[in-house]
């Protein structure tokens, strides 16, 4: 599978028989040219196969905001399959992935999705994984579903089976990353079904969980009741998140299909900003749309690591609009620290024109909107206390209600 994204979108950078220090280095050095790597300890492996956005455009033929924004909104069933893959016996220490960067707490898995069912819900979402030995690692839950599933299970004297693939389709990669009251399986088949015309097939593993039939690699296990150090680790902000104790994962079971190709995904690096950014930006526009304001489109820019910084355009119908778009913008996202509001005129993906358009048409006694230490994001290293507050700022860089004309660049 990864193999056809490979042939489809070309420019493609090939290397063979690397170490695991020599493929953290390139991906370092080349962080959106993809990069294909032959023969490390026996596996082949891609990287940054995702780092463009309009690779995502040409493989599903639409334009992402609309297609995310329907796809969260309507989520569809999948159909479920019968298992298809070779299982054999493994070493997590044999797998082709390496220590990034050189304080991080060892070898981690990035690109990997976890599959959990517990108590009637079914859960799908990206959690990284530091290597401990040949069949653990320790993994990282932030206080969300896996987080609550696993304290759930654990407090009824359980383990919690879980399933991780790696090598996954774009629709998966998109719908694990979004937040949502729905079903990730069912918001990644309704992706690939508006975009393609086909729904998600799933298939059921022996310890009961669903995961995509194509998937090109698919590990089953367990979080266990037992702790230990994780990290540190560069996140998405490109420094080093903290040390925590952690669960642990134990896996069993070990399936690919063929000749599988590993994901290695950069920490910090451009795919990493797309995967978390993008599905953030049709609940932005959602927030502000429910709000009555006519919004245009919404980008989480990477100067703001694609998780802190946005710009939001607006058809301004009423003078209080950008105001209303930064509060729905704020309620969007929750991790979201400044947001730039813009007229229609303005390209929102050309900071030049965000910066003209705050340069020309926004006075700070006016239209700066500051929300004191609210509550952030944990993967902003200036936020404050073990709260992780920060203080929220909002420019309405738009002009007044019915005088754009006045304010546009004479061509």
């Amino acid at each position: 599978m990864l193999a056809n994204y490979i042939e489809l979108f070309g420019d493609v950078v090939n290397f063979k028989g690397l170490s695991l220090e020599e493929v953290a280095e390139e991906m370092k050095k080349e962080r959106k040219k993809i990069l294909y790597f032959e023969d490390i300890n026996g596996y082949n492996a891609v990287a940054n196969l995702w780092s463009e956005r309009w690779r995502f455009e040409v493989f599903f033929n639409m334009h992402m905001l609309p297609l995310l924004l329907k796809s969260i909104e309507e989520p569809k069933d999948y159909k479920i399959v019968d298992l298809d893959m070779c299982s054999e016996d493994f070493s997590l220490l044999y797998f082709p992935f390496p220590k990034y960067y050189p304080k991080d707490g060892g070898r981690y898995i990035t690109s990997a999705i976890v599959y959990a069912e517990y108590g009637g819900k079914r859960n799908a979402s990206f959690h990284r994984m530091m290597l401990l030995d040949e069949h653990r690692a320790a993994i990282r839950l932030v206080p969300r579903d896996l987080y609550g599933m696993h304290k759930d299970a654990v407090e009824h004297g359980e383990e919690l089976k879980i399933a991780v693939t790696i090598g996954n389709e774009p629709n998966m990669l998109l719908a694990a990353a979004t937040s949502s009251e729905h079903e990730e399986l069912r918001i990644s088949s309704a992706i690939k079904l508006n975009a393609l015309g086909r729904e998600e097939e799933v298939m059921r593993l022996p310890n009961g969980i669903l995961v995509p039939y194509n998937s090109e690699i698919v590990l089953e296990g367990r979080i266990i009741d037992e702790y230990v150090d994780e990290g540190p680790f560069v996140d998405i902000t490109g420094t080093y998140d903290i040390v925590r104790k952690q669960p642990v994962v134990v896996f069993e079971k070990f399936y690919h299909r063929g000749n599988p190709i590993f994901h290695l995904l950069l920490s910090g690096g451009y795919e990493h900003y797309n995967l978390m950014g993008m599905p953030r930006e049709p609940t932005i526009y959602r927030e502000i749309k429910n709000k009555g304001v006519d919004v245009q489109d919404v980008y989480l820019t990477p100067g703001g690591c694609s998780w802190l910084h946005g710009v939001v355009k607006i058809r301004k119908k009423d003078e209080e609009d950008g105001k209303k778009a930064i509060e729905a913008a704020f309620k969007g996202h929750g991790s979201l620290k400044h947001v730039v509001i813009v007229d229609e005129d303005i390209d929102i993906h050309n900071m030049q024109d965000v910066e003209f358009a705050i340069a020309t048409r926004f006075q700070g006694d006016r239209d700066l909107v500051i929300y004191e230490r609210v509550w952030g994001s944990s993967l902003d290293p200036s936020s404050y206390g073990k709260e992780h507050l920060t203080t929220k700022i909002g420019i309405d860089a738009t002009a007044p209600l019915g005088k754009l004309d006045e304010f546009k660049r004479v061509s």
